[in-house]
């Protein structure tokens, strides 16, 4: 069983041990001057934020993360766990007002209006608006998927673990997050794309990831990664490794896409009044009108 005790230390521990911790105070600050429904509200909502950071934590320390060292497909687990999983649960708990709301009160205040108002920040400001866009948050997410499993990129990562973890891991997570912000409602962040867009980054990125699939599978004939070549003790052949990590990525797609893409064209229809208007919507045709009624004699 020493498969299962490979338990490591990373970074992100004490990152989530300070978010944790800061997330509390700004709950317990909120829950002074808030109505019980809505401290019960945001204590259940916390339950989703902290089961993501514990999907992070486990990604990353657990023997998953020491085992994505030998093989490839362990490293895609690892990466579907910090780019979907951790950040669909983290968004869903919405923590944004908690972590604004545990600074004392003058310091929240004096730097609110002056990031909010101040000339200096215009540029800050420009920069918020463009990074939370929902095209760009779409093309970002892919973007930094495709990227860093083009060979060269893992292999660099794989070889410095400062990559691997400030770079790598870190570019996985907040793509992930500003992703999950423009399909998941988040209190106060409401997302940007309207519900046809969510349904079509869904489906492109759903379409991302299974060429991505392809192309290390079905396309390949070798493997893409000399890390894996001749790794001390393993018996599964690199190629091999990579075929099943690529049906790893391959059918964990479903996993998060079907029930996101129900969800979402679910939202769409309500938000389109019936069914059939959303298929004329997306069709790009006028809704039929219906026939005056013939007066009867």
């Amino acid at each position: 069983m020493s498969y299962l005790t490979q338990w490591s230390f990373d970074p992100f521990v004490i990152v989530v041990a300070v978010v944790v911790v800061w997330h509390e105070i700004g709950l317990a600050h909120l829950a002074r001057r808030s109505r019980h429904a809505r401290t019960v509200e945001r204590r259940r909502r916390s339950f989703y934020c902290y089961g993501g950071l514990a999907v992070l934590l486990l990604a990353v320390v657990s023997p998953i993360d020491y085992w994505a060292d030998d093989y490839f497909f362990a490293h895609m687990i690892e990466h579907i766990m910090i780019m979907f999983f951790a950040p669909i649960l983290i968004v869903a708990g919405a923590p944004w007002l908690p972590l604004v709301h545990a600074f004392p009160v003058k310091v929240r205040r004096r730097v609110g209006r002056s990031v909010l108002f101040g000339s200096w920040a215009r540029p800050l400001r420009a920069l918020g608006r463009f990074v939370t866009n929902g095209v760009f948050a779409v093309v970002l997410f892919n973007v930094v998927m495709v990227v860093w499993h083009l060979p060269a990129a893992f292999d660099a990562a794989e070889n410095n673990q400062n990559i691997h973890i400030w770079l790598m891991h870190a570019s996985f997570f907040v793509s992930g997050v500003l992703f999950w912000l423009q399909i998941i409602p988040s209190y106060p962040i409401k997302p940007k794309l309207t519900a046809l867009g969510k349904i079509g980054a869904l489906v492109v990125t759903n379409v991302v990831m299974f060429v991505l699939a392809m192309a290390l599978s079905i396309f390949s004939s070798s493997s893409w990664y000399s890390v894996y070549n001749h790794v001390p003790g393993v018996s599964l052949s690199p190629f091999a490794d990579q075929q099943i990590g690529a049906g790893i990525l391959w059918i964990c797609g479903d996993f998060w896409a079907l029930p996101a893409l129900i969800w979402v064209i679910h939202q769409a229809v309500e938000e389109e009044g019936s069914a059939s208007a959303l298929v004329d919507r997306l069709l790009h045709r006028a809704p039929l009108q219906s026939l005056p009624e013939v007066p009867r004699r």
